[in-house]
């Protein structure tokens, strides 16, 4: 390889640098914000969660539409991926647990809520139904998009458009591990809200001795069951949904910035190496002009 070919790639490898770790940077800041937001907001959702899990001792809710499951032939999915990529495999993950729940039913079983644009393309392509595609761009999503689409998801559920409502999101553990995490949100029980909290409680610190749901034997509701569940559990779902989306956006942060650190370190070790290469042909082509000299200065002198 040439000198000058050498040259340019130490250049354009230099520059790559310059991107990645302002890149990194730019995580690095975001990532703490949305932990921040995940963790302050793991306390509200327990206790927003536990507030079903004590009325789910209660006849009124085991006869809930809402709570009632029934032989699945329609499937709402709702994905939650980035609209940008760089994350490593953060959205492969999220889209290959879809898969999964998907498996070989019929695409048009299954109606899709994708928030995220990446998301959205892999589903678009393989002709799923896109009911609803929403940008992911913002990390101070306001609840009320996810009261919008927990209406939104209740009322079919409801009408019997969908049998199941399910949602595969990345639940953030720590700044280095993220997992792909599939949820059941309708119909409605104590066992997937259990799981829920259970993601919610972190492995240390702070809540992470608390108890696991219980349902009581019974529960009295006033003024009505009906009333109440009909306002509650929409609101749960929502409160569901925007956790996950809480969640989805510490892990997204985090994942960006380990990614753009492990290329930021890579890029330095590939222009060490290219400095090592130009110096070695370098030396080689002085080195042989050198012996040009000599020789020729050894051949006038004969």
């Amino acid at each position: 390889m040439a000198l000058k070919d050498i040259k340019a790639k130490i250049g354009a490898t230099k520059r790559m640098n310059t991107v990645t770790r302002a890149m990194e940077a730019v995580s690095a800041v975001k990532m703490r914000k949305t932990q921040q937001a995940a963790f302050d907001g793991r306390a509200y959702a327990r206790a927003a969660l536990s507030i079903l899990a004590r009325l789910s001792g209660s006849s009124e809710v085991a006869r809930h539409p809402l709570t009632q499951a029934r032989e699945v032939k329609r499937t709402a999915l709702v994905l939650i991926t980035s609209d940008k990529g760089l994350a490593g495999g953060l959205n492969s993950g999220v889209i290959k647990a879809a898969v999964r729940v998907v498996g070989d039913r019929a695409t048009n079983s299954i109606s899709v809520y994708a928030y995220g644009r990446k998301g959205e393309e892999y589903f678009s392509r393989r002709n799923y139904t896109i009911i609803r595609a929403f940008e992911n761009k913002r990390d101070d999503v306001p609840l009320s998009v996810m009261q919008e689409l927990s209406t939104e998801l209740s009322t079919g559920f409801l009408a019997g458009e969908y049998d199941e409502v399910i949602a595969v999101y990345t639940n953030f553990r720590s700044t280095f591990e993220q997992i792909p995490t599939v949820r059941p949100l309708l119909p409605l029980s104590l066992e997937s809200i259990s799981g829920l909290v259970h993601d919610i409680r972190p492995a240390k610190g702070k809540w992470s001795s608390e108890p696991m749901l219980e349902s009581p034997t019974s529960y009295d509701v006033e003024p009505s069951a009906d009333e109440v569940l009909g306002i509650l559990i929409p609101r749960l779902v929502a409160v569901s949904l925007y956790y996950m989306l809480l969640e989805a956006k510490a892990s997204e942060h985090s994942a960006r910035m380990v990614a753009m650190k492990a290329a930021s370190d890579k890029s330095k070790e590939v222009t060490r190496d290219l400095t090592r290469q130009y110096n070695k042909v370098r030396q080689a082509a002085i080195t042989r002009e050198v012996s040009e000299i000599i020789s020729g200065r050894e051949a006038l002198a004969v």
